[in-house]
């Protein structure tokens, strides 16, 4: 038996690896150490694969930017892609995001199922690995539940976007799997994440997976539990079952200013849970976001000479987003980029190439003829002058903001608004806006929009409070049986294992 294995990260950001192709269990993966080496490539699976690899078969995979990125927030009402001209159309691809209409071909669902799918064969192939090692039995149990927790990660993903997929967990199984029910799937993740619990670690350990880790991943569980199960709402149980997880957090505090979560040395944020690790100088590939945002000339104003990295002039917010924002809102010029840009060499102002000035509006007047500065730009990560094309933000996945998010629409959802509005407010103030006395649906939707816009989670909210099924900008109401709450399960996957069944609402 033979496996590729990567180094476990030993620290914040030392991404230091070494690669070890086609590495015999007969040789390898005997001792404590060469056993930790081996679960590094259980983290590295989370910044996914390149089209032109194995794992990525033709689409890229990335979390962090295409098209996974783009699935979950193109579909929500935070961000877009507009057809500019001949750019960005790309067979149709995202268009179908944005009017929910999207099918087993469209290559965005790919790259989620691909993603996903591919993090839970990489840790089962390691933790077969690991019960093949010399590690005693308590050993075993210590890495094993790092490992299963990963592994529900991915299955949360797959539960979340997918609903009805299948559950495997036996590297040596050579069957081809069916589908499980959405039910069934989130009872696995429930019951994954219950198991480990006392196996894993209780204190801070940035990038790796924790107690913390898990016990946000319950929270996220159950207060979308109504979604998951087909029940509307949440019942009152796993609402408590929510606060008690979120309670169980500790170690972590929102950072005065939010923007330091982002910041290209993220990872000394006090607020961060779990983050993907990155650092282009250890080779670490898919972190390139921003440079799917900004127009092509914003090079001249992030440098002075002009060399920054290539800007693709894609992805930007929805129109509605900047305005939505309460005026006082410290959050929203930390995320968003509007208005004229200025040369970083003389402060004069940059033009496009057809000679208009570079000036980002909200509005997009045609989402299919777009203009190629129209559009809000996502700039909530850091950038810098010397950015490579590879980023070294570490890209956030959890933090404590969403804690107190989570916990306090439990509160609201059990109809106790008193105490939901001393978790909602904590982050009102950071924002530095004044003390909400009431809450209602919509109001905490937007608040939810407002602190995680573009952090992929928006989708999810959508759902969960219903708009998602909606008209909203450009986008008309979805059909009826609301079948785009999940995606359609890749047609690419069909063709491969004809055990499985398409999703409710579309065809192979």
């Amino acid at each position: 038996m033979f496996l590729v294995a990567t180094a476990a990260m030993t620290g914040c950001t030392n991404l230091d690896e070494e690669l070890f192709d086609k590495v015999s269990m007969d040789d390898y993966g005997k001792t404590e150490s060469e056993v930790q080496t081996i679960v590094g490539g259980a983290y590295s699976s989370l910044r996914g694969y390149g089209a032109s690899t194995k794992e990525g078969n033709g689409v890229n995979c990335y979390p962090t930017c295409e098209y996974v990125f783009f699935l979950n927030e193109c579909s929500s009402n935070e961000a877009c892609i507009p057809t500019r001209g001949t750019d960005w159309y790309d067979g149709g691809r995202y268009q179908q995001l944005q009017y929910h209409t999207y099918d087993a071909k469209n290559q965005c669902v790919l790259a989620g199922w691909r993603y996903a799918m591919t993090g839970v064969s990489k840790v089962n192939a390691i933790i077969y690995q690991v019960e093949q090692s010399g590690l005693n039995d308590e050993q075993k149990k210590s890495v094993e539940a790092e490992l299963r927790g990963l592994r529900a990660y991915y299955y949360y993903l797959l539960l979340d976007e997918f609903g009805n997929v299948p559950i495997v967990t036996d590297f040596s199984k050579k069957e081809m799997p069916q589908n499980s029910s959405r039910a069934d799937v989130f009872h696995f993740v429930e019951n994954e994440l219950n198991d480990i619990m006392p196996y894993l670690s209780s204190g801070i350990s940035y990038g790796r997976f924790t107690q913390n880790v898990a016990h946000m991943l319950q929270a996220r569980l159950y207060l979308n539990s109504g979604i998951y199960l087909g029940t509307g709402n949440p019942s009152k149980e796993y609402l408590q079952k929510c606060i008690s997880a979120c309670d169980a957090i500790s170690g972590y505090s929102l950072t005065s200013d939010y923007k330091a979560n982002f910041l290209i040395k993220n990872e000394s944020s006090p607020e961060i849970i779990f983050a993907i690790p990155y650092d282009h100088k250890q080779g670490t590939v898919g972190n390139y976001l921003a440079s799917m945002t900004y127009h092509y000339n914003q090079k001249y104003a992030f440098s002075a000479d002009g060399t920054y990295q290539w800007c693709g002039n894609g992805i930007c917010a929805q129109p509605g987003l900047w305005s939505s924002y309460e005026e006082g809102d410290n959050r929203r010029d930390k995320t968003l980029l509007i208005g004229q840009q200025y040369s970083a060499k003389d402060g004069s102002p940059i033009n496009m190439d057809n000679g208009e000035p570079l000036n980002y509006t909200e509005d997009i007047a045609d989402y299919t003829q777009a203009k190629q500065n129209e559009g809000a730009r996502l700039n909530k990560y850091e950038w810098s002058p010397t950015d490579a094309w590879e980023r070294d933000n570490d890209w956030v996945l959890m933090r404590y903001a969403e804690v107190l998010m989570t916990e306090g629409e439990a509160y609201y959802r059990l109809g106790d608004q008193q105490t939901a509005l001393t978790y909602i407010n904590q982050i009102r103030s950071r924002a530095g806006l004044p003390a909400l006395t009431a809450l209602d649906d919509a109001s905490l939707e937007t608040e939810w929009l407002h602190e995680f816009a573009f952090e992929g989670i928006g989708r999810t909210q959508n759902i969960r409070f219903g708009s998602y099924f909606k008209a909203w900008w450009n986008k008309t109401d979805d059909p009826a049986d609301h079948h785009t709450g999940i995606y359609p399960i890749p047609a690419e996957e069909l063709a491969n294992n004809p055990q499985l069944v398409q999703n409710p609402g579309y065809s192979k």
